[in-house]
């Protein structure tokens, strides 16, 4: 909206590349709500590699670093579809930017789906 007074969406989210841009270095609230759709294809006998995701904001896409935002989350068998959200602050220069990403550690396809978000607001300098 144009308006006085009312939410401005800059131009920092570059939905082409998932990317949001600081346009000024400060202190930014992240939030990432992600619906997956998991499709268990273990066969008999086969290892399970893991029944985690994590969900990751990250810098530079710099995600060994301190520079990021975690969590993780268990994935229940029988569940074909469910919810992971993640928020926090991080700090970023003028021109850095910051992405989501997920680690999949259950070597099941996993699928983001529709209607997931990603926002990044300006706290202060």
């Amino acid at each position: 909206p144009e308006r006085e007074g009312m939410f401005h969406r800059g131009s920092g989210l570059n939905l082409t590349s998932g990317q949001y841009t600081a346009p000024i270095a400060g202190y930014y609230t992240f939030a990432a709500t992600l619906h997956i759709a998991h499709r268990e294809q273990r066969r008999k006998g086969q290892p399970c590699r893991g029944n985690h995701l994590r969900v990751l904001i990250c810098v530079q896409s710099h995600c060994q670093h301190n520079s990021n935002l975690e969590t993780m989350s268990r994935l229940e068998s029988g569940r074909d579809l469910f919810t992971i959200s993640i928020t926090g602050v991080l700090y970023l220069q003028a021109g850095q930017y910051a992405s989501v990403f997920v680690d999949n550690a259950a070597g099941s396809p996993l699928t983001v789906q529709s209607g997931s978000d990603f926002s990044a607001v300006l706290l202060g300098v």
